[in-house]
């Protein structure tokens, strides 16, 4: 703001406050002598003269002209009282010095409680006239807080500052505090929603209420779902204590605020246990899971980190979203194929490798189907050869990253995964006390490459539809914090050929997911029942190698283990002798690039340790031993 324009703005704001305490001065005299024109005040009128430059000079001084009308705090009142108490004595003073006849020392008093309550509320008014105008403004989105706490009147204030978002209202669960006003909003209880969207136009409600667990956001959620409006949310307490994000710093709403699952802590003696002061090489570190892992190994103090990925582009990301951290901890890019056993070796040489988390894999279901031998040589060979490295250098500790569709598979994708938890049981049985073999199982992350929380905000933000291949299709999921925390923790608990499980909670619908989506973005969903609804739901049938339902464990030999989110699975598997042979004739298959016959050995080799039971809740859909590339595409 330039002087003229600040001072064309001071101008009108000094002439009110000069009128004020002029009116406040002659108000002290006429009420001090019970008259509206005292004789007292007639002969010392000048004193309005001294009143009012030392009130506009004490405020000028004070800062009190700097405050902003619409953005009043309390610190105004403040400099409004001194800068009246400053008038007062220096009026008092001018008295004393001149002498002045028939002025009423208690006069001063009246004048000063007077002069406070006139300038005051001249701001006062300036700031409900402003904020009248506001609630007048249709270019702005009406939103209503959900919580009245500190957040939530951290929030209103920033959003008042801001020109996107007018703040209409509280809600708030309390009952102490609905019916009373912050910040000029009154605080209503949920119920009063629908009232709200009617009256005030309400598009929008803004989640205040960081320090809630997710099973109460659930709760809120699906409260909220029943209305048309788009739901946001502040970011959680850690992020707003580490001052890593501000309380306006508003996102969407994650899934796993739909969820309503609590993440246990880690328990660090077992995050530790296989990290701290160790090297650690992490194959696969561009991926979902690969780069979580890295973030995650960072903060418990290895000696190095070594990034094993194949793809340029994604080692140089991870690399540099590592390196910004600045954390002293020598971080290493390595380009290059985990199908590569002699570079794998040279690495772990070069680097003095103690553990290795093998992330490195093919996992998107239709891109493998339609590349089979592809995806079996990277996830199964490749597993094999990082395993020969890691044994020949004498690795202390290798952690398989696996995936639920390895249960009774019905894709490329998920046979392949199966496999490599074979290798790596058939290894570890062939070799004991040399390299500690594990794996770890577990179902879809949320904020991984392929999950469809990405896709269906895409289809929300185009208009729809909003795809679900199928009406009953379920999957787990858990945020890849956790589970790349609990991968660590399981690697750390492996005592040799171990295939843990991680529990995900329950099984979630694909098309509950889809419907709550579209209606906390603020719209409907069009279907039968609602035509004129504002996004379709298109089911799209279900693809190639595609479950209905994602199970973790194979057959019922399951144990607990002393972390209340890990579980160990014992689950049959055949003797090296027997599968190096098979393995063989597979791996030839790939070279010459013979589909089926890759597609049948791979299905021989596993079919007798898929445990197909009969009494399962649903029926397995048969591996096909051929696929056509136009049934796939």
């Amino acid at each position: 703001m330039t002087y003229w324009s600040r001072l064309r703005r001071l101008i009108p704001i000094a002439l009110l406050d000069a009128a004020s305490v002029s009116l406040a001065l002659w108000l002290a005299f006429a009420a001090r002598y019970g008259e509206w024109w005292p004789d007292s005040f007639k002969e010392n009128n000048w004193l309005i003269i001294i009143a009012v430059l030392s009130t506009l000079w004490a405020m000028y001084v004070l800062g009190g002209y700097r405050a902003r009308v619409r953005f009043m705090e309390y610190k105004l009142a403040y400099d409004i009282a001194k800068a009246v108490t400053t008038s007062v004595l220096v009026l008092t003073a001018v008295v004393l010095m001149t002498h002045a006849p028939n002025v009423p020392r208690s006069g001063f008093f009246i004048y000063w409680a007077i002069a406070v309550l006139m300038l005051g509320s001249t701001r006062a008014l300036g700031r409900t006239y402003t904020e009248r105008r506001l609630l007048r403004d249709e270019g702005r989105d009406r939103v209503v807080i959900y919580g009245a706490g500190d957040a939530g009147t951290q929030l209103v204030r920033a959003l008042q500052a801001g020109k996107t978002y007018l703040p209409v209202a509280f809600l708030d669960d309390n009952a102490a505090i609905q019916r009373s006003e912050i910040w000029g909003l009154r605080v209503h209880a949920p119920r009063d929603l629908e009232k709200l969207i009617e009256r005030d136009g309400v598009k929008h409600v803004l989640l205040a209420i960081p320090s809630a667990t997710r099973k109460r956001k659930q709760e809120i959620l699906n409260l909220l779902a029943d209305y048309p409006l788009h739901v946001r949310t502040v970011p959680d307490i850690q992020d707003l204590v580490s001052g890593h994000l501000k309380i306006d710093a508003i996102r969407e709403v994650e899934l796993e605020d739909l969820l309503g699952r609590e993440p246990v802590p880690p328990v660090i003696a077992l995050i530790e246990a296989c990290i701290k002061g160790k090297n650690i090489m992490v194959t696969g570190a561009g991926g979902s899971i690969g780069s979580e892992l890295c973030r995650q190994i960072l903060r418990y103090q290895p000696k190095s980190l070594v990034l094993f990925e194949r793809t340029e582009y994604a080692l140089y990301e991870i690399n540099r979203e590592l390196e910004s951290k600045n954390l002293g901890i020598p971080i290493v890019p390595v380009l290059g194929s985990v199908n590569q056993q002699a570079h794998v070796e040279a690495a772990i040489d070069e680097y003095s490798i103690q553990t290795i988390y093998h992330a490195a894999a093919y996992k998107h279901v239709p891109l493998v189907e339609l590349n089979p031998t592809e995806g079996i040589y990277n996830n199964v060979f490749g597993t094999l050869h990082t395993a020969r490295a890691a044994l020949n250098k004498h690795v202390e500790t290798f952690v398989l990253i696996s995936t639920d569709k390895a249960v009774r598979p019905t894709s490329v994708m998920g046979a392949s995964k199966r496999l490599a938890e074979m290798v790596l049981q058939a290894i570890a049985a062939e070799t004991p006390g040399k390299t500690c073999f594990s794996m770890v199982r577990f179902g879809n992350v949320l904020g991984s490459s392929g999950s469809v929380i990405p896709l269906f905000r895409e289809q929300i933000r185009n208009g729809g539809p909003v795809t679900v291949t199928h009406k009953d299709v379920t999957r787990y999921f858990m945020t890849i914090e956790e589970a790349s925390q609990l991968v660590i923790q399981a690697g750390a608990m492996a005592k040799g050929g171990e295939v843990f499980v991680l529990d995900m909670g329950e099984p979630v619908k694909i098309i509950d997911m889809a419907r709550r989506m579209i209606h906390l973005s603020g719209l409907s969903v069009r279907d039968e029942e609602n035509p004129q609804g504002d996004i379709e739901i298109a089911v799209t049938g279900l693809r190639p190698g595609e479950k209905l339902f994602e199970e973790l464990l194979i057959g019922d030999n399951v144990s607990g283990t002393n972390h209340p989110r890990i579980l160990q699975a014992e689950e049959e598997f055949s003797s090296w002798s027997v599968l190096e042979r098979q393995l063989g004739t597979l791996e030839v298959a790939c070279s010459q690039l013979n589909l089926d016959a890759a597609r049948s050995m791979l299905w021989s080799i596993i079919a007798a340790h898929i445990g197909n039971d009969k009494n399962t809740s649903h029926d397995i859909i048969a591996f096909p031993l051929v696929r056509k590339k136009e049934d796939i595409i």
